[in-house]
């Protein structure tokens, strides 16, 4: 029997090539793999995020209350925008290469807060601003006579279908730039382009907040390969294997370090999940990675914190 993960491959790989292919990859990802939904898992890993940008912007920006944001990786469900809406963010822009979200799944998203809010969930994430849940309860009693646009003006959200490498928004103007493992589905020499972008944003003393998720995303779908299986292949295997709408770059904590420091922007803070070495050893590894250290390949997951010049 063929491996799962190489059946998705084959066929996100056919997708890449198609028209449409990011409304395709939803309707396939939504009704083959089930990848797409809503869930509580899902949610309340957003919210950790959320928890942790505002954490992390209060402790390195104490002088400065949160104003204006930018997420990269609009995604389907903007569950960290609507967070920092409820925590008293005025401007918050979330960009995208395609147009991925649509009024269902943001109605879905604000049904989700006012559940957990309804519970007392949302207390151990943030603080909700005054009268900023109650906006989210008027948009569900009024949802048929609102439009996607209606909605989203309401939640102060500005949703930018774009390059983020050359972005529509002025200099020096953004408090908060913050990411949720989209890192990972960057190419080397785009990423540079968008640091170099974010910085251009950022106004002076400004937060970068970039959560990213190093493992192979197909042991998600497949269980049969482990969170390392896509270290065994050199760069021109790999090529055949990954696809634009969901591609890999397989770069390990220690090449985004790198990368900040070739751009000089200096590291403020850095949290990393160790991941598992013996899980790790279990693959054979191609020889571009047998250099590195076996702590750096194993580590999974990180989250680095920047902080702009102030002059």
């Amino acid at each position: 029997m063929v491996p799962r993960w190489i059946l998705k491959a084959v066929v996100q790989k056919t997708i890449s090539y198609l028209p449409f292919r990011h409304r395709i990859n939803y309707f396939f990802q939504k009704h083959v793999t089930k990848g797409v939904f809503l869930t509580d898992a899902y949610f309340t890993d957003r919210l950790q995020h959320a928890r942790n940008h505002l954490r992390f912007y209060r402790r390195f920006s104490p002088k400065r209350a949160l104003e204006t944001s930018l997420e990269l990786g609009t995604g389907w469900y903007p569950v960290v925008p609507i967070s920092l809406f409820l925590s008293g963010a005025s401007t918050i822009y979330t960009v995208d290469i395609s147009s991925l979200s649509n009024k269902e799944n943001l109605l879905l998203t604000v049904q989700k807060f006012v559940d957990y809010h309804r519970a007392g969930k949302l207390a151990e994430y943030f603080e909700v601003k005054p009268g900023r849940m109650a906006v989210l309860r008027d948009l569900l009693t009024r949802q048929s006579e609102l439009n996607f646009d209606d909605l989203t003006r309401r939640l102060h959200l500005k949703y930018l279908v774009q390059d983020a490498r050359h972005l529509s928004i002025d200099s020096s103007g953004i408090d908060l730039v913050h990411s949720n493992n989209t890192f990972e589905h960057v190419y080397p020499d785009i990423l540079e382009a968008l640091l170099i972008e974010f910085r251009r944003i950022s106004r002076p003393g400004g937060i970068l907040s970039h959560f990213v998720d190093m493992s192979d995303h197909f042991a998600h779908f497949d269980r049969s390969i482990n969170i390392y299986h896509y270290l065994r292949f050199s760069d021109q295997q790999w090529a055949w294997i990954d696809n634009d709408i969901q591609p890999q770059n397989r770069w390990r904590i220690s090449d985004y370090k790198a990368l900040y420091q070739k751009l000089g922007i200096e590291i403020a803070h850095i949290e990393t999940r160790k991941g598992n070495v013996h899980q790790l050893q279990e693959v054979p590894l191609h020889h571009k990675y047998r250099t590195y250290p076996m702590s750096d390949l194993a580590t999974s997951h990180c989250h680095i914190v920047s902080k702009t010049d102030d002059t």
